[in-house]
């Protein structure tokens, strides 16, 4: 008969090996796990989806995406519930890395902002080459702005663009609505409204079929007909400083930002819906 002592190390024995069996599998997906905080853009156009998996079979890991705007994820930085970030919003990711939050920074690719608004353009500004004045416009016109107003990258740009207009919108403003929305949700508001609204280039072009009443105004057809330096939009990505948290995964963070900028994918990124649109959604830095 066995003893109550050798039951109880036999128990003992199993506990502990559970325990270790269970932190070694919770290691193994630390180590292959791969927290991507990033802007609505780059999940809304499809790029991600696009070029993702090849990362995914490379590395035998998976990418967890969390898609919000660029304040959003440089605060889940901060707080090291994300691995890395890939935002665009240059000011505030050299402010991210200057106070100890990220450990490099590398330009990744690049596209642009475009104003669009209803095809009738009742604010006349179509053609202008200049967002700014364009925007003063629409504003002594009265006539209806629809705004992400969720502190995004998009939202930043925006708010840079009405600084040098001179005018300080107000959610309150019978003309001005603060949508708290992502860039899809912007444009269907938009389109359904006669609103005009700031949006990148690549949202805007593979949303384009269900935005019907809506035309780029601001902006030229594609990025080299773009009048406008102050509309250049630039992407980063940035591996969060493993400082923030022991569960932040700097390692396969570095090895993203290695493969995003890597010639295979940054002429994958160039290819992106190419033959489709005739044009790139998004532009490599590095080729």
């Amino acid at each position: 008969m066995t003893s109550t002592r050798s039951m109880s190390v036999f128990t003992t024995y199993l506990l502990i090996l559970a325990i270790l069996t269970a932190g070694c599998s919770s290691s193994n997906n630390f180590n292959s796990t791969l927290r991507l905080a990033t802007t609505t853009s780059t999940e809304n156009s499809g790029l991600l989806e696009y070029i993702l998996p090849a990362f995914e079979k490379e590395l035998d890991v998976s990418v967890e995406v969390i898609a919000v705007g660029t304040g959003q994820a440089i605060a889940l930085g901060k707080s090291g519930d994300a691995d890395a970030l890939l935002v665009h919003a240059p000011d505030v990711e050299i402010q991210f890395i200057a106070e100890g939050h990220g450990t490099e920074r590398r330009n990744v690719m690049y596209n642009d902002f475009v104003i669009v608004g209803p095809k009738h353009d009742p604010a006349s500004i179509n053609e202008m080459s200049n967002a700014a004045e364009a925007m003063i416009k629409i504003f002594v016109s009265n006539e209806p702005w629809a705004s992400r107003g969720d502190e995004s990258g998009t939202h930043m740009k925006e708010k840079d663009l009405w600084s040098i207009t001179g005018i300080e919108p107000l959610a309150s403003d019978d003309w001005y609505f603060a949508l708290g929305q992502g860039m899809g949700a912007t444009l269907q508001y938009a389109n359904e409204t006669d609103s005009y609204t700031l949006s990148d280039r690549a949202t805007y072009l593979t949303q384009s079929d269900m935005l019907p009443f809506l035309d780029i105004l601001i902006g030229g057809k594609n990025i080299s007909n773009n009048p406008d330096p102050n509309l250049y939009n630039p992407y980063s990505i940035i591996p969060v400083n493993p400082s923030k948290s022991i569960l932040v995964n700097h390692k396969l963070a570095i090895q993203f930002s290695d493969w995003l900028l890597s010639d295979e994918t940054q002429n994958r990124i160039a290819k992106f819906r190419l033959s489709e649109l005739g044009q790139p959604i998004f532009y490599p830095f590095v080729r």
